[in-house]
This record gives structure tokens, sequence and C-alpha cells, in this order.
């Protein structure tokens, strides 16, 4: 039968509780493991006991173990994981993309629209979904918005029949005799 492996933890109680307060989430099993192995640092504790109180599998008892023994607690408390990823689209191209999406006299109708106007603006092919997160991560878009107004309006018909609707709604209303009788 193999024997436990006695680590020596460099840290007080005291320390560690107050890091376990502060530390994100991902780090607490790993300060209850140095609590625990403080706790027992006379007899030691095998990893499978360790990885049954604190709650997570032996393997990664182990490589925490390890880490701790060649880095400290620096390298226990440190994953490398950096969770950034760089833009598909450059500062301008996103600017264009939004003055796009934006822009009421557009007539996009749709994802799809703005994927061909972007390899054919940029000549860069994009994929839909990787379209589809940006815009809605970044401007807020949906696929179909209400227009307040038709794309292709005539503004000068639009002036047009303004005054003359309004000429020939207080003709009508003039010639009506209005029935008060029920």
């Amino acid at each position: 039968m193999a024997t436990t492996k006695k680590i020596i933890v460099k840290e007080n109680m005291l320390e560690m509780k107050q890091m376990l307060k502060k530390t994100k989430p991902i780090f607490i099993p790993r300060i209850r493991m140095l609590i625990e192995l403080k706790k027992r640092e006379q007899e030691g504790i095998s990893k499978r006991a360790l990885a049954e109180l604190i709650g997570v599998n032996h393997n990664s008892i182990q490589a925490w173990r390890t880490e701790y023994e060649k880095n400290g607690i620096k390298g226990l408390l440190s994953h490398g994981r950096t969770g950034f990823k760089p833009s598909v689209f450059s500062t301008e191209e996103q600017k264009f993309i939004e003055k796009k999406l934006t822009d009421p006299t557009s007539s996009l109708r749709g994802y799809n629209e703005l994927m061909q106007w972007i390899e054919k603006e940029f000549n860069k092919p994009v994929k839909y979904n990787t379209l589809l997160k940006h815009c809605r991560r970044n401007f807020d878009s949906r696929v179909k918005v209400a227009r307040k107004s038709h794309v292709k309006k005539d503004e000068q018909a639009v002036e047009a029949f303004k005054k003359t609707s309004h000429i020939t709604v207080n003709k009508s209303l003039k010639k009506k005799p209005v029935n008060t009788k029920r």
C-alpha cells in the first residue's frame, strides 16, 4: 500500500480563510484543499480521501497538489486562460456595419443580406453565426425590426399628400351637416 503524500502548506489558516472569502468561485476548491492539507499536515491525507472531502475528482487533487509544490499559491490560483478572442472585424469595419444597421433608409432585410454586403464591401467572407453574434452583442440588433416608413418612399409625394389632404378634409367637414338627433 502506498504512503500518503505529505505536503507542507506555507500559508497559515487565517490567510487561507480570508482568501477563501475573496477569491473567484473557480479557485474555492483549491483553497479548501490547502486548508484540509494544513489541518492534516502531520499525518498526511491521500488524494482520494481529500477528493471525497472537497467533492472533486482525485485527478484534480493530484494536479493541484503538484502545481502547489512547483509554483506555490500563485501558481495554484491561476489557470492561464485569458478568455479574450480578437474580433473578426476591425474598428473601421465595425463603424461601417453599425452605420448600415442604424440607417433608417437601409433596405437590409436580414443578416444574410448584411453578410453579402460585408463580403462585397470588405472582400471578407464571414460566417452567418459569427455575424449574428457580433451584431447582437455589439449593436443590440435583431433580425426583423419595424421601420418608421417605407425605404423607397418619395418625400416629395408625402409633402404633396399632406398639403392636399389637409385641404380636402377641411372642405368635407364644412359640407356635411352634423346630425345631432339619434
